[in-house]
């Protein structure tokens, strides 16, 4: 696919519905008393897998447009599961049925196989759960284990790790305890206690008791990790104005507003409501941008972001440093060496480091490369932007792994 410049931005939209709030919505809902609609729902391929996989375990599930009904189902039945390209389907499953009296398998594509499991498996054994990998990879296989609560310290913080200890906590016996170095996302913890969950969170620590579920409604906002995409397209066109309305502003999420607001951004939120999780409209205005930092402390809360703020960081003048990243290396691709490899294709002057990189901003982008995406979603969608506001545009190979998080970019974006 090919992306040609754009000379003006000037938009009023909606985004992409929330991912991680889509996947958790239907899986959570699928073991829980009764029935729940998810409206607004996600129905990229991952949170497809999401629904595949809870059909497969015996939740009634049907999709009616962007509309998702879950009815749960108490006791999960034995199954061979299919997660796809989603390492969060993966990986919440793993935490959810290590406890449920089930034999089940989760497998997924050659990208999903090369990711690590051990972070989730190791901590679930030590709760007595019987999990075998192949080499700390998927595929993974899941038998019945009776389990116990532990007091687990995260290596790294993780909201899938998290995530997974905390579905098993469900189903341990006595109370599971999480101590995370920085606070990860929260979206688990916010929805389960929107269910009835035995669920505590106080200064840095999670505990969590064995629990029964409510089936929620939810209305699922506006992804900002997709926002991020379009209000990046406002911030390198020069003119550019976006609003997105109604996207989530849940608080362990919107480090990139941070960032593009310390580039010197103009952001305007208002229409703040509150549906399980928080919401609002957001505006972005075109200005001259200046170079960020981001060290550890606040890559939790954006490391979806970090190949887009790359991206934009040059079309600022001076250079910009991403530090603390070394999770970009095991997302679909690695992000680290994925990113540099596409904005450099553009024109750019990255440098890649052990967890991170160094972007030296010259004001723009001359583009007229070819930019792989590697399978990749969100170095796809990295590369549209960048090109956007470049001379040239660009050549994308494999644009159409966006799909995966974001149905109908290119429609929208270009």
């Amino acid at each position: 696919m090919f992306i040609r410049p754009l000379r003006n931005f000037d938009r009023d939209m909606q985004t992409a519905a929330d991912k991680s709030i889509t996947h958790r919505a239907v899986m959570f809902n699928a073991f829980a008393r009764g029935e729940a609609v998810v409206r607004n729902a996600l129905l990229g391929g991952d949170c497809k897998s999401t629904i595949a996989c809870m059909r497969a375990l015996g939740a009634e599930i049907t999709v009616d447009g962007s509309t998702v009904r879950v009815k749960g189902t108490r006791r999960f039945r034995d199954a061979v599961l299919d997660a796809g390209n989603s390492g969060t389907t993966a990986r919440l499953l793993t935490g959810l049925l290590a406890g449920m009296n089930v034999t089940a398998s989760i497998d997924g594509d050659d990208s999903l196989r090369t990711r690590p499991m051990k972070r989730v498996t190791e901590p679930l054994s030590l709760m007595g759960a019987d999990i075998s990998t192949a080499d700390g990879k998927a595929p993974i296989s899941i038998r019945p284990a009776k389990l116990k609560g532990i007091d687990y310290a995260l290596p790294v913080a993780s909201a899938q790790v998290k995530s997974a200890l905390i579905l098993a906590g469900l189903h341990a016996d006595g109370v599971t305890r999480i101590n995370e170095p920085i606070k990860s996302r929260d979206h688990t913890e916010l929805m389960l206690k929107a269910m009835g969950a035995d669920i505590e969170c106080d200064a840095g620590t999670v505990s969590v008791g064995r629990s029964e579920l409510e089936s929620v409604d939810v209305c699922v906002p506006g992804d900002i990790s997709s926002a991020a995409f379009l209000l990046g397209a406002a911030a390198v066109v020069k003119g550019g104005r976006v609003t997105v309305g109604r996207v989530g502003l849940n608080e362990t999420r919107t480090g990139v507003i941070k960032v593009l607001e310390s580039m010197g951004a103009k952001i305007v939120i208002d229409n703040i409501g509150y549906d399980v999780e928080p919401y609002g409209d957001i505006t972005l205005t075109h200005s001259a941008l200046k170079p960020f930092t981001v060290t550890s402390e606040i890559v939790p809360s954006l490391i979806d972001e970090l190949p887009l703020l790359a991206a934009i960081a040059c079309y600022a003048e001076g250079t910009s440093v991403i530090s603390g990243a070394e999770e970009l290396k095991v997302k679909e691709s690695n992000r680290i060496a994925t990113t540099v490899e596409a904005l450099t294709a553009l024109g750019g002057d990255v440098e890649p480091t052990d967890d991170g990189m160094i972007i030296h901003g010259k004001g723009g982008l001359a583009g007229g490369g070819k930019v792989r995406a590697h399978g990749d979603h969100r170095i796809a969608m990295t590369a549209a932007v960048a090109a956007l506001g470049s001379e040239k545009g660009c050549e994308i190979e494999g644009a159409e792994s966006a799909a995966v998080s974001y149905p109908g970019f290119w429609e929208i974006i270009c």
